[in-house]
């Protein structure tokens, strides 16, 4: 009992302050929902490989269409989403050295936030129930309405499922309220500085996510009213409301890797950033534009082609931030000497996997290509390649800094690093690669069968070998991040450089020690 007290006093950090273990609650939170969307992302994976390979379905459309969706909003919004909030309250707090006010309302939140995940179980929750769908997480959007709705869609599902949503909505607001409440007294103090350049795409995402919740959340309200017949529904204008979300959870979600580049780089080059300024104005654009372009998913519905040309060129506009910010950081590291460690190599797949994400999605904003690519595979290519090549390796880096300063505890093995990170690499580029194949093939998106041609087979087995290779890997840091928890080596790390320094000197001290072990062969070898 006592070894079982104390594993739950490590991992959830209990004899630190509210902010560590707030923090910590959330990462944990997001680990188990993030792992149960990998579930399901491997679900769909199988099914899609066994077709390929041997015409066999092991599971039930529902299944699969459940899983689908249940990957999505597990993984995009219990994992990434309540992740993000971790790191931005533990960032804010420790950056700018303040005390949280009203925790009651965090804490309330986090609880929130969780529950409604819950609500989202359609097989857990009602088993059996007449007049439901056992599995109503599958339902989904097409563009005349949203599926499930009673009078609208001949598939009917629970109405805890947008209830689920609206909890969502509300752990949401109270977060982001909370967290814009704490930045406004920073700015009224009388020793207030300039934000850090991370703090300030803290502030410009969580200004987002207020934002870009506000549609849904419409939506959503409409979508209960609807369902038990108070109101009717125009399908188009509620299909544009939802939409806001679409778009702006792209950069909700990136927006941190931005901010997670801003911080890193300059610290790998030793350098200060190139351009303050320009950093600033970056994350003040990038707000503006993410948030209006919903109907870049809606090119195919029937509106007028001014509202959708106006939009492709709203769309064009996110690129401008973007190529403000990619110059700004290469021109902070050009001609400096940066050594290659686990933080180098996670920030460096992050910038790289921005670019390649970033121009397959130009495209997706183009209304003539995408007529041809939309709704296909090209599509979740796109974001998958924004999520595995970009914001979960900035997310790494993050937290391979973040938890010495956490713990007081160095990781516990630097080869374990090395491992996950180039099993990660090669497994999640396998991913994109493969959906991006079948997206130029035609291969429209959430194709449980298709044709057992060579156009299709070779790509979707790639893509599912490169899942496996890519949860090996994260399962790897996982393991390294629990014994780093209970079995971690006592780290006096109280500051970021401190931590910074920590793990460059923890992750290339192997590197340097190969090199000189090569170097040594090489001589005797030579006879010197």
């Amino acid at each position: 009992m006592k070894q079982i007290i104390s594993f739950v006093k490590d991992v959830f950090q209990l004899d630190k302050d509210w902010i560590t273990r707030i923090t910590m609650a959330m990462i944990v939170m997001s680990l188990i929902w993030g792992a149960l969307g990998v579930i399901d992302a491997l679900m769909v994976r199988i099914q899609e490989a066994s077709w390929g390979v041997a015409q066999l379905l092991p599971l039930t459309p529902q299944e699969y269409y459940a899983s689908i969706t249940l990957h999505g909003m597990r993984d995009l919004f219990g994992f990434a989403q309540q992740l993000e909030f971790a790191i931005f309250i533990y960032f804010t707090f420790k950056m700018l050295k303040i005390e949280p006010k009203a925790k009651w309302v965090f804490n309330l939140s986090f609880i929130v936030f969780n529950i409604a995940f819950m609500l989202l179980e359609g097989p857990i929750l009602l088993v059996n129930q007449q007049g439901f769908d056992n599995y109503f997480p599958s339902e989904g959007w097409y563009y005349l309405v949203p599926l499930g709705l009673p009078n609208y869609s001949l598939y009917v599902v629970s109405p805890l499922w947008y209830f689920g949503w609206m909890l969502i909505d509300i752990a949401t607001y109270m977060q982001t309220l909370w967290i814009i409440y704490h930045y406004y007294l920073v700015s009224k103090s009388p020793n207030r500085e300039k934000l850090p350049i991370f703090l300030v795409f803290t502030l410009m995402d969580v200004l987002l996510y207020a934002i870009g919740y506000s549609g849904e959340t419409v939506a959503n309200i409409w979508d209960i009213l609807a369902f038990y017949g108070f109101v009717g529904l125009n399908p188009i204008a509620n299909q544009i409301a939802f939409g806001i979300l679409w778009h702006a959870v792209v950069y909700m979600a990136w927006l941190p890797a931005v901010g997670a580049m801003y911080l890193l780089i300059p610290m790998l080059a030793n350098r200060p950033l190139y351009s303050d300024k320009m950093a600033r104005v970056a994350a003040v654009l990038y707000l503006l534009f993410s948030n209006n372009v919903p109907i870049h998913h809606l090119y195919m519905v029937d509106l007028p082609i001014a509202i959708k040309v106006l939009t492709e060129i709203l769309t064009y506009g996110v690129v401008l931030p973007s190529l403000m910010t990619f110059f700004n950081l290469l021109a902070t590291v050009k001609g400096a000497r940066v050594e290659w460690n686990i933080l180098t190599a996670f920030t460096s797949l992050s910038f790289v996997g921005s670019i390649f994400s970033g121009v397959t999605g130009i495209s997706n904003a183009t209304i003539t290509f995408d007529a041809i690519i939309h709704e296909t595979m090209w599509v979740v290519g796109h974001f998958h390649g924004f999520i595995l090549l970009s914001i979960v390796p900035a997310g790494f880096a993050v937290l391979y800094l973040m938890i010495p300063m956490m713990t007081g505890r160095g990781w516990y093995s630097s080869k374990l690093m090395w491992v996950h990170f180039y099993g990660y690499l090669v497994g999640s580029s396998m991913v994109v690669l493969g959906f991006d194949e079948l997206g130029l093939t035609g291969l429209i998106r959430k194709a449980e069968i298709f044709p057992l041609s060579s156009t299709f087979i070779p790509a979707e087995l790639i893509a599912t070998a490169g899942a496996f290779i890519a949860d090996i890997a994260t399962v790897v840091w996982l393991i390294n991040l629990v014994l780093t928890l209970v079995r971690g080596k006592t780290a006096n790390v109280t500051s970021l450089n401190e931590s910074f320094s920590l793990i460059t000197m923890q992750t290339a001290t192997i590197l340097t020690r190969k090199r000189d072990l090569i170097f040594k062969s090489g001589f005797k070898k030579k006879g010197l």
